[in-house]
């Protein structure tokens, strides 16, 4: 099925986008110029707490709703932008009273709670690299991180503690201090490391005041671990500069404005949930939604009507959950303050984009970047007509580019409508500085000052981008090189699909043959007559060349529980192999 472009109307009384004209900004714009927009600290200092937080309070904003937190038993705790900043140096204070000193890194395992912000804020007022972790990973996930990462500390919960780190401790050498956000006077009598504290206990006791911070733009700020789905997991590393293209991204992509009220659906132990869940919309001067509990479909749209929510941002497989869900529970909802809709973490299928316009009024605009990058660097605009399906096109200051590597091991750039790997020009703010401790893995991911993302693409000749796959995705099967979006997408226009996932299954005349996995709507039962359709209906839009030749109907198809398809333990699967311990698994790499 072709999609036909949804042209873009402004409703009555909406601001005008902070976007405009799409050619202008790209021709007038400069990081410079985003970056004056922060206020830098004297002598070039630069701190992504301070530009979150302080710089409102400096401005006289400091009364200023900037989180709202919603407990999963119907509890709400406000917090200002003066009580974000009065918090966070509480919190930066008791790190250097406990040894933290600047380039030591803190982790949090923990889930929506808001001392994981108040740390993360504070650990960066303290010159400390913040490191989220995940709070569902099982034992041995956040052990290697812990490892990696060399903390000294960590903010958690009781129940995580006792669940995930406490075996740990004797192969923790460099964990001095855990600090649990739900205990009171706490006293660990073991005097092996790490030591317990209360969170709290030491917060309250700490000064709400200290000197502004004094860290470089270059200075490290963030360890985020990139998938653990293809190979170990690696620590990219972010400095505080990021925080320019965070700022600008939330303004220019997904059109933040002071007093916004915004919620990023994202957790806070992926890359998503803090460049976009916490520093984007506080830079921007927007009141930060905080739901505690997990997906529930009438729970979220309660939220986006009783909040009063402006700007959205959330994951394809939960726009397709809504979906699945139906009509129904869409009726008569109040969403006339919802201006903007984007979508991150994975490819947005075009029905995505249909069904929002058709249902609530208003379509997703997709994103895409990586853990990588650090921010946004391809979007549709509010500004622009969507093309159902397009990446979007690069951010202002970001240049974009399909290429192919060479045989001296340099790349060239291909013409409109080639397939080739997706690069981006290096010298944005958020690209990340390195790996940890894998300067040669970092070494790779450049050639002609191109940073090569992984991920197969094709350009149009109006500059706006479509993802293909993953390199290790895509399969070559009869000297045709087919990427799973493709496939997927147009199973996913059937009425009885609800979701589909493609693999290559190994073949001895054609190499790979393609296989599908089904998972049906409610209403629709697995028959060998449906399967026929269903492999009628993809051969009718694709050919006989690209449509599955096989397909299988299963219940739920395997997710990452950030809720990705996972194509390996599909391949797994067919293959008969062991599917090892899923707890491992993050995002799919390496996209946030």
């Amino acid at each position: 099925m072709s999609w036909n472009p949804i042209r873009k109307t402004l409703n009555a009384g909406e601001p005008a986008p902070n976007l405009t004209d799409y050619a202008e900004a790209c021709a007038g714009f400069s990081w410079g110029e985003a970056r004056a927009a922060l206020a830098d600290l004297a002598d070039g200092a630069l701190n992504i707490a301070y530009a979150a937080v302080d710089r409102w309070v400096a401005a006289g904003q400091g009364q200023r709703l900037a989180l709202r937190w919603l407990g999963k038993n119907g509890e709400r705790r406000d917090y200002r932008y003066a009580d974000l900043a009065r918090l966070s140096n509480q919190f930066a204070n008791v790190l250097e009273r406990l040894g933290i000193r600047p380039g030591d890194r803190v982790c949090t395992l923990a889930g929506r709670i808001p001392e994981l912000y108040i740390a993360a804020l504070g650990a960066l007022k303290a010159g400390a690299v913040f490191c989220p972790l995940f709070s569902a990973f099982g034992p041995e996930p956040v052990r290697g991180r812990l490892v990696s990462s060399r903390a000294r500390l960590l903010v958690t919960t009781s129940l995580l503690y006792q669940r995930k780190v406490a075996a740990l401790r004797n192969a923790l050498p460099d964990l001095e201090w855990v600090l649990l956000t739900d205990a009171t006077d706490l006293t660990d009598g073991d005097a092996h490391p790490p030591k317990l504290c209360a969170f709290h206990t030491l917060l309250d006791a700490a000064a709400d005041s200290r000197p502004a911070p004094r860290t470089r733009p270059e200075d490290w700020a963030l360890l985020h671990f990139t998938s653990g789905a293809t190979g170990a997991p690696k620590g990219a590393i972010h400095v505080h500069e990021a925080v320019v293209a965070h700022y600008w991204s939330g303004r220019m992509a997904l059109d933040l404005r002071p007093g916004d009220v915004y919620w990023c659906t994202a957790d806070p132990g992926w890359v998503t949930g803090v460049s976009y869940g916490l520093i984007a919309p506080l830079t921007n001067g927007a009141t930060l939604i905080v739901d505690e509990a997990e997906f529930e479909v009438r729970r979220w749209y309660a939220i986006l009507e009783q909040q009063r929510v402006n700007v959205w941002y959330t994951a394809p497989t939960a726009i397709r959950m809504l979906m699945k869900a139906g009509l129904e529970p869409a009726q008569r909802l109040d969403l006339s303050a919802l201006r903007f809709m984007a979508s991150v973490g994975e490819p947005l299928n075009p029905e995505g984009v249909v069904w929002a316009l058709e249902t609530l009024g208003r379509p997703f605009h997709d994103t895409w970047w990586q853990t990588e990058t650090g921010a946004i660097m391809i979007a549709n605009y509010r500004v622009q007509d969507i093309r159902p399906g397009s990446m979007g096109r690069p951010m202002p200051g970001v240049a974009a580019a399909i290429v192919q590597r060479r045989a001296d091991g340099g790349v060239e750039r291909l013409a409109p409508g080639q397939q080739g790997e997706l690069a981006l020009r290096s010298g944005w703010p958020s690209l990340f500085r390195g790996y940890l401790d894998d300067a040669p893995r970092y070494q790779q991911c450049f050639a002609d000052d191109w940073y090569l993302s992984g991920d197969l693409a094709t350009c149009d000749a109006e500059g706006y981008f479509w993802f293909v796959g993953r390199k290790d995705d895509v399969i070559k099967t009869s000297g045709h090189l087919i990427g799973p979006f493709e496939v997927e997408n147009v199973l996913m226009e059937h009425p009885a699909v609800a979701e589909a996932g493609m693999i290559g299954k190994p073949d001895e005349f054609a190499s790979q043959i393609i296989k599908a996995f089904v998972a049906l709507k409610p209403g629709y039962e697995p028959s060998d007559a449906l399967r026929k359709e269903l492999i009628g209906f993809a051969r009718t839009r694709l050919g006989p060349a690209v449509a599955p030749r096989e397909l299988e109907f299963v219940a739920d198809l395997p997710k990452t529980r950030s809720g990705k398809i996972m194509r390996r333990l599909l391949r797994a699967r067919e293959l008969g192999l062991p599917l090892g311990d899923l707890s491992t698994l993050e995002e799919e790499p390496p996209n946030p």
